[in-house]
């Protein structure tokens, strides 16, 4: 299901700068093999998100073959070095990240968890700046503790997949992953310990700022 009007979403695209042509190949393969990222115009908000809050230490939790961890490693890197934690169960996506990274040029920023990537989070050392959350929807509102327990205060969480394709929307929905985004987004509404909006680009983004 399209949620966003052609023109609109065209537009968007159309304002998303030049992209190295490694990310344009990533885009490619994911179009020919039905890959799930983030796209341009989500992986550009997710850029400036992270170079306006001058994130120096982000998790990615459900990183696929480094599409998204490469607009999050950019910010990083023009923000002044520091850390970029890429999340997969699978070693052939990770394998295939760290050869997209590293010829990006962004090696030196990455650390790669292969396995379960909420545990990935919850054993990192310190805090993080931002935390990117594209995990298994079931698993989402129990992944939040995690999160908040990791990220500093005023630190930023985005969570992926917020429309779920529309289907957030069909009452009679009632599947484990439709509603494990229905349960995050009240949580992170309702809780005082969150500042949160949606914004409807894609298949929508979570924005929630953790409270002092």
């Amino acid at each position: 299901m399209n949620l966003i009007d052609p023109r609109v979403a065209d537009h968007l695209a159309a304002l998303v700068p030049q992209r190295a042509p490694l990310l344009q190949a990533m885009e490619r393969r994911a179009g020919e093999t039905g890959f799930p990222i983030i796209g341009p115009v989500a992986g550009h908000f997710c850029y400036l998100v992270a170079r306006l809050t001058n994130a120096r230490r982000v998790f990615e939790l459900g990183s696929g073959f480094g599409y998204s961890t490469a607009w999050f490693a950019r910010a990083v890197h023009e923000n002044g070095d520091g850390e970029v934690h890429h999340a997969v169960r699978d070693a052939a996506l990770s394998a295939e990240a760290r050869v997209h990274l590293d010829a990006l040029g962004f090696a030196a920023l990455m650390h790669y968890h292969i396995g379960e990537a909420v545990a990935a989070l919850r054993n990192a050392g310190g805090s993080f700046d931002l935390v990117f959350n594209d995990i298994d929807k079931p698993e989402y509102p129990a992944s939040l503790s995690v999160i908040h327990e990791r990220l500093r205060p005023g630190g930023v969480l985005i969570v992926d997949n917020a429309l779920w394709h529309g289907r957030i929307f069909d009452a009679g929905d009632d599947s484990e992953a439709t509603a494990g985004v229905r349960e995050l987004t009240r949580l992170l509404s309702d809780e005082n310990r969150w500042l949160t909006t949606l914004v409807p680009i894609r298949d929508g983004l979570l924005l929630a700022v953790k409270r002092g």
